[in-house]
């Protein structure tokens, strides 16, 4: 039993390593906002009909 216990408590201390850099890359990390354009081809916006 000793094992599974430890086994347990290193996922549940791993599970929160995880967590924790999670919550901190959403708190820290601003996303860069800038304009995006795409060209689209003509042919894609009026296909020709058969």
């Amino acid at each position: 039993m000793p094992t599974l216990f430890r086994f347990v408590v290193t996922l549940t201390i791993l599970a929160g390593i995880v967590y924790g850099a999670m919550f901190a890359l959403a708190m820290f990390v601003e996303p860069r906002k800038t304009e995006m354009s795409v060209r689209i081809p003509p042919e894609k916006l009026n296909p020709k009909k058969n």
